[in-house]
């Protein structure tokens, strides 16, 4: 693996990283820790953590992963994710607010309210929560970078999964109310894949991975490695001057007009 340049290079930083065991949030990990960042992830179920956060320290031969298991959706779960990693590292200098939840499929009249309810709890309230844990802990004194996991479906009406989609848009509203807030010392960005081949994506993909990948002008689908490029080089100096800006990560999909 090439080196980091000094502006990408995160050593000495500690990144918390939610949803971290598997997919795009594993990938993150991976990639803030090639650059030298020592990283805390998180999701729900312990053991599959612990595997991930092992998987990752034994690769990157040198930054360690700490796993803290909790429900992104729990107060006292992110005050003790944050908590532990304070205690672990001594700083949290990233924050990457990746966990995501979507029970909700086709139109919204027919949507149980109790789970849109909880897809904004997870996907943008505990996004707000963590970085106000990270605040009081660290950032608010010390600076430090956010970065958001959108998606194009906030960007874009979908008519399938519409209510994930506005929980997105919500996020990234949020994203741009923040970055303002907060600067100059800490930078607040989000990036909007479009499909990226995880099981969360599973759903969407299920007529076949050709005819998901048709109207992506790169003439593929995601990977998890393309959105965790992304996400290094805007929690590293090289991107010191962004703040409040959405990432379109999305194989030029939405330069076609079309969803």
């Amino acid at each position: 693996m090439t080196a980091p340049t000094p502006v990408q290079d995160l050593s000495g930083r500690t990144a918390l990283i939610t949803g971290g065991s598997r997919g795009i949030g594993r990938a993150i990990a991976a990639e803030l820790l090639s650059r030298g960042a020592n990283v805390t992830i998180t999701a729900r179920k312990a053991e599959p953590l612990e595997v991930a956060a092992r998987e990752l320290t034994e690769s990157a031969g040198g930054p360690r992963a700490l796993a803290v298991a909790g429900n992104a959706g729990d107060a006292e779960a992110r005050t003790e994710a944050v908590r532990r990693t304070m205690d672990e590292f001594g700083s949290l200098d990233i924050l990457v607010n990746n966990t995501g939840i979507n029970p909700v499929f086709g139109p919204l009249m027919d949507a149980d309210l109790g789970a849109v309810r909880k897809i904004f709890d997870t996907n943008v309230i505990a996004a707000l929560g963590y970085l106000q844990e990270a605040h009081r802990a660290w950032m608010g004194e010390h600076g430090g970078a956010v970065v958001n996991l959108a998606s194009v479906a906030g960007i874009r009406s979908t008519g399938v999964i519409s209510a994930y989609g506005a929980s997105k848009s919500a996020l990234i509203r949020l994203t741009e109310e923040l970055a303002w807030q907060l600067a100059p010392s800490i930078r607040v960005n989000a990036v909007a894949p479009g499909i990226i081949k995880t099981d969360f994506a599973s759903v969407l993909v299920a007529a076949g991975e050709d005819k998901a990948a048709a109207p992506y002008p790169m003439g593929r689908l995601g990977t998890p490695e393309d959105v965790a490029r992304l996400v290094g080089f805007l929690v590293s100096d090289a991107s010191e001057w962004i703040t409040g800006e959405t990432v379109r990560v999305d194989g030029g999909l939405l330069a076609t007009g079309g969803m």
